[in-house]
C-alpha cells in the first residue's frame, strides 16, 4: 500500500464510526488493579478493515495513561485521542479510525493531543491527566489561557534561514516549550537558499550549547529524513513557528503527501502568508504523530516563570552570585550579571530579553488570575440570586 493510500484509508473510516455503527465488541478492557488495555474486534467489522495497525501505542498511548486507567472505576470504555478542535466538536482518533465528539458545556476544556475515555455509545467518560501541556495567553486583549497541545514528546521550533530568523522570537518559543516540560528542537528550513548556515547555528548555540538543531530543505525528502529519528512509532511531535517559515511544506514532506495548502513568500522581506487554518494531529508514515499549529502572529507568555528561567539558565546561575538577593542587575555593586556583560561573557541583549519575558509572563498571569477571581465572584452572586428566587417562590 502506498503512503497516500494508507492515509486515505484511515480517513475513509470517519463516516462509518458513529454512535449507532460503532462495534460494541470493540472495548478497552479494564478492571481495578489490572493494567490491561486491549480490544476485541469482530473479524467482519468493516470499520477497521484498512486500519489494523492503528493500535493505541501507534496513537501515542503511554504507560502513564495505563496506570491512570488501572485506578479508574469504569468497567469498560474506549480510549480516544483528540486529533482536531473544530467549531462545535472535537475530532478523535481511536483504534477503529476517526470519530467526533460534540463540545458541550459539561465537558472539561480539552485540546489536541489529549487522551480521553468514551463509553460504548461514544459518550465522554474521563479525561486522562496530561503528561505535558503547551499553552499561551489568548491572542488580543482577552485575559485567559489558550490550550495549544498536550502529551507531546518533541516540539519543532521552525524558523527559516533568511530574514525571518529572529533570535528573540526563538527564545520566546523556547520559554513556552520548556515550561511545558517538552524537549525543543530548533528546525531551520530553506537551507538550500542559505550560503552561511553556521552563522545561524552559532547564534543558537550561544543560547544553549545542548540545544538540538536541525537544518533542512523542506522540499527535499532526503533532507527531511534527518527529522525521522524524532518521529518514531507513537511519538508525538508538534510544529510551531511564524507564518512563512516553511512549516506547511515541512508537514507535507513528513507526511509523504500534500495534506495542506502552501503559499509563496514575498521575496523583498521573506515574509509569508499563513496557510494552516487549525491545529490538527496527523499520522506519519514513520510511525509518529505530527501536530501542526497555525502560524502564531501573537505569542504572549503567562505564568511560565519556570520556562523562562530554564531558557535563560546561565542568567539564573549568575544572579545567584550577585551580592544582593534583590539585585536588579543594573548598577548595583557586586552584580555578577553586569560583570559578565562587561567581560563579554554575556550579551546585553540576552539580559534585556530575559527581563522582558519575565515581566510579560508575570503581568499576563496576574491578569488571567484577576479575571478568574471575577468570574468566581459573579458565579457566586448568580447562585445567591437563584437561591433567593427559589426561596421566594416556595414562600408564595
Amino acid at each position: 500500500m502506498t503512503k497516500s493510500n494508507r492515509f486515505a484509508s484511515i480517513r475513509s473510516t470517519k463516516k462509518t464510526i458513529t454512535t449507532q455503527q460503532a462495534n460494541p465488541n470493540s472495548v478497552v478492557e479494564h478492571s481495578v488493579g489490572r493494567e490491561t488495555v486491549g480490544r476485541e474486534i469482530a473479524d467482519s467489522d468493516p470499520t477497521v478493515e484498512h486500519v489494523s495497525d492503528l493500535s493505541l501505542s501507534r496513537l501515542g498511548w503511554r504507560a502513564t495513561f495505563q496506570r491512570q486507567l488501572a485506578s479508574l472505576e469504569f468497567q469498560g470504555g474506549r480510549a480516544a485521542r483528540v486529533s482536531a478542535h473544530h467549531r462545535g466538536q472535537y475530532g478523535l482518533l481511536t483504534e477503529q479510525g476517526e470519530t467526533n465528539l460534540a463540545i458541550k458545556s459539561d465537558l472539561p476544556p480539552m485540546t489536541v493531543g489529549d487522551w480521553l475515555l468514551l463509553d460504548e455509545q461514544e459518550r465522554f467518560l474521563h479525561l486522562f491527566e496530561r503528561d505535558s501541556l503547551f499553552s499561551r495567553k489568548a491572542a488580543g486583549s482577552r485575559s485567559e489561557r489558550q490550550l495549544i497541545a498536550s502529551n507531546l514528546d518533541w516540539v519543532f521550533i521552525v524558523s527559516s534561514l533568511n530574514h525571518d530568523f529572529n533570535i528573540n522570537r526563538i527564545e520566546r518559543y523556547l520559554a513556552l516549550v520548556n515550561d511545558a516540560k517538552v524537549t525543543p528542537v530548533v528546525v531551520l528550513t530553506k537551507r538550500d537558499l542559505c550560503d552561511d548556515i553556521s552563522a545561524y547555528t552559532e547564534r543558537l548555540r550561544a543560547l544553549d550549547s545542548n540545544l538540538l538543531i536541525e537544518t533542512v530543505n523542506g522540499l527535499d525528502s532526503d533532507s527531511v529524513q534527518a527529522l525521522e529519528s524524532y518521529c518514531s512509532n507513537g511519538k508525538t511531535v508538534a510544529l510551531i513557528g511564524s507564518s512563512g517559515v516553511g512549516k506547511s511544506t515541512l508537514v507535507n514532506s513528513l507526511l509523504g503527501q500534500s495534506e495542506q495548502s502552501t503559499s509563496g513568500v514575498r521575496t523583498d522581506d521573506s515574509k509569508g502568508r499563513h496557510t494552516t487554518t487549525g491545529r490538527s494531529l496527523h499520522l506519519m508514515p514513520s510511525g509518529g504523530l505530527l501536530l501542526d499549529t497555525p502560524g502564531m502572529r501573537e505569542l504572549q507568555l503567562a505564568d511560565c516563570e519556570d520556562g523562562v528561567n530554564d531558557t535563560f539558565s546561565e542568567l539564573v546561575s549568575l544572579a545567584e552570585r550577585c551580592r544582593f538577593g534583590d539585585c536588579q542587575h543594573q548598577e548595583e555593586p557586586g552584580c555578577a550579571v553586569q560583570a559578565a556583560i562587561l567581560s563579554g561573557c554575556l550579551s546585553e541583549r540576552r539580559l534585556v530579553s530575559y527581563q522582558k519575558l519575565l515581566r510579560e509572563q508575570a503581568l499576563n498571569g496576574a491578569s488571567i488570575a484577576e479575571k478568574r477571581a471575577q468570574g468566581r465572584s459573579q458565579s457566586k452572586l448568580y447562585k445567591r440570586i437563584q437561591d433567593s428566587s427559589r426561596a421566594n417562590k416556595r414562600g408564595e
